[in-house]
């Protein structure tokens, strides 16, 4: 047999063409929609990989750690409201992923993971990498499957996309037995297959818009809780036009995964991590009303502290579920309630004029970041307790979409902006990190620096996990010992970021003022590329 250009293996009848499995099954992706695959991959799918070049159309992209890989494909998810592929070496691979992977399915991204595994027959062997791949998979995954062979590739990959595009979006897990990449089938096989289709979003009952609309009409103090799809421009309209006729109270889910914000959108409150405010930011509203969220409840337990954010008595009502079309219920309850032709209030144009100059402080860092924050940037906010003030900061910045976590698993945000400027190459990413998040994933900062992507990365450099100092207080622990201050500080050594990110290949600066943040932001934005600047705090 001798192996020819595009993939085809003549063997000894001529003209009888075949294709690896693994050709196969990128086929399928790439006909199925999938263009871009974030891939750490090892022995397992080097057929996966060696395919790359026999099969046009799937762009990949190598990460130097799978939370990398799985944290990418959350961001480009949920930027274009479709999948890319990982590619994962086995279940330590798939292990080290997880954590991005609970993020994505937390934000109801769609994934689809190509995990490598053993070749069948090698696995009762026990080789050192053997693992309960689905096992592991299962608790993080919607669907799983392994493929048996070759010739089940075509219809299993197809699968795993539609499982993932399924409404509201979901993670797929494919699992790739070596033999099954390896070996060959008549090419026929991957011709003329029909990729299996996605669920759609279901439309509610007219009895739950009617519901709502009753609650909306009563007069009684009501607020509407937004997240998943319901928290974007189009639906946030919507909502606008309900509250501007009613007086509703519009909310967005604490974590929820992506919000359209900035000058003349319809602004929505986000709910406070910390209970205290949350709860009496809530306290007065008799009736809640659910679109694609879920009811407000505190991120961890506290002692003494209820775990529902709204008050006993409190009425929850679900206009839509998050997998239901959020668009049309929000559009239903509009023209129920007369308001489709109000004209909604809107964010206003401009923020106020940052300090020229001066120290910095969260408060300044924020009124500089919003009033120079580009047109239609993508932001993505790790900064946990430097960033409190910041979505009030950009309230009337140009028009931007803000990413947040889902899942509370820290270390997503430099990953997530890999995928986010992968999908949306023309727009400006900025990332909000702090110190103690961003160590999880440095090595994302060598993949922008790779791919050249527009990317700028502000981290606040206070070297301590502070959300854990808070933490403790919160749980009434006193945290005054050595051994517990110790495990809350990130000194001795102090990482140094300039070194780290230029290290990486990222171009760095230290800004140690306001003039010194304006004059990098201003450097950043105006070139092609990515920039790390560390905000000593």
């Amino acid at each position: 047999m001798s192996l020819q250009a595009g993939g085809i293996e003549v063997g000894a009848a001529a003209g009888n063409r075949v294709l690896t499995g693994a050709e196969i099954l990128l086929r399928t992706l790439v006909a199925s929609g999938v263009d871009v695959c974030f891939a750490n991959p090892g022995t397992s799918e080097m057929h996966f990989v060696d395919a790359l070049d026999r099969v046009d159309g799937l762009r990949c992209i190598l990460g130097l750690f799978e939370g990398t890989v799985t944290g990418a494909a959350d961001g480009y998810a949920r930027m274009l409201d479709r999948p890319a592929c990982t590619l994962l070496h086995l279940g330590p691979g798939l292990a080290n992923g997880l954590s991005n992977l609970h993020n994505a399915m937390r934000a109801q991204s769609p994934v689809v993971n190509i995990i490598g595994d053993h070749a069948t027959y090698h696995r009762h062997y026990d080789a050192p990498l053997t693992s309960d791949i689905e096992g592991t998979a299962r608790p993080f995954s919607h669907w799983v499957r392994t493929s048996p062979n070759a010739r089940s590739l075509a219809v299993d990959g197809a699968a795993a996309v539609a499982a993932a595009s399924s409404a509201p979006g979901r993670i797929a897990s494919l699992i790739l037995p070596a033999d099954a990449a390896w070996s060959t089938v008549p090419a026929e096989t991957a011709e003329g297959l029909t990729p299996a289709c996605p669920s759609l979003p279901s439309r509610p009952g007219q009895e739950a818009v009617e519901a709502a609309r009753r609650i909306v009409a009563s007069g009684e103090p009501t607020a509407i809780v937004l997240a998943s799809r319901a928290t974007r421009e189009i639906p946030l309209r919507l909502a606008g036009q309900i509250a501007a006729v009613s007086g509703v109270r519009l909310f967005a889910q604490t974590h929820t995964p992506r919000i359209s914000r900035g000058a003349g959108r319809v602004e929505v409150t986000r709910i406070p991590y910390p209970i205290d405010q949350a709860i009496g930011m809530l306290k007065d509203f008799s009736n809640i009303i659910l679109v694609g969220a879920r009811p407000p409840t505190a991120f961890f337990a506290y002692p003494g502290q209820p775990s529902l954010l709204y008050q006993p008595g409190t009425r929850i009502h679900e206009l839509a579920r998050a997998d239901q079309d959020l668009v049309y219920a929000l559009g239903a309850l509009a023209e129920a309630l007369g308001a489709t032709a109000v004209q909604p209030p809107v964010a206003p144009a401009g923020p106020p004029s940052g300090p020229a100059s001066g120290p910095l402080t969260p408060a300044s860092i924020g009124a500089v970041l919003g009033e120079t924050l580009p047109e239609q940037a993508i932001v993505i906010d790790e900064s946990i307790t430097s960033g409190r003030t910041f979505l009030g900061d950009t309230r009337a910045s140009a028009p931007h979409d803000w990413i947040l976590p889902t899942g509370g698993s820290i270390g997503f945000a430099l990953p997530n902006a890999i995928g986010a400027a992968i999908a949306c190459p023309d727009r400006q990413v900025v990332v909000l990190e702090s110190d103690g998040s961003g160590l999880y994933s440095p090595q994302s900062l060598w993949t922008i620096a790779r791919e050249n992507l527009n990317v700028v990365v502000l981290v606040f450099a206070n070297h301590r996990y502070q959300i854990l100092r808070n933490e403790m207080a919160g749980v009434g622990a006193s945290g005054a010992g050595p051994k517990a201050s110790s495990l809350l500080d990130l000194t001795d050594p102090v990482v140094d970021w300039v070194r780290l990110a230029t290290s990486l290949g990222v171009e760095a600066s230290r800004a140690q003022t306001i003039e010194g943040l304006r004059t990098a932001l201003a450097a950043a934005y105006a070139k092609t590329g990515p920039t790390v600047v560390e905000l000593p705090l």
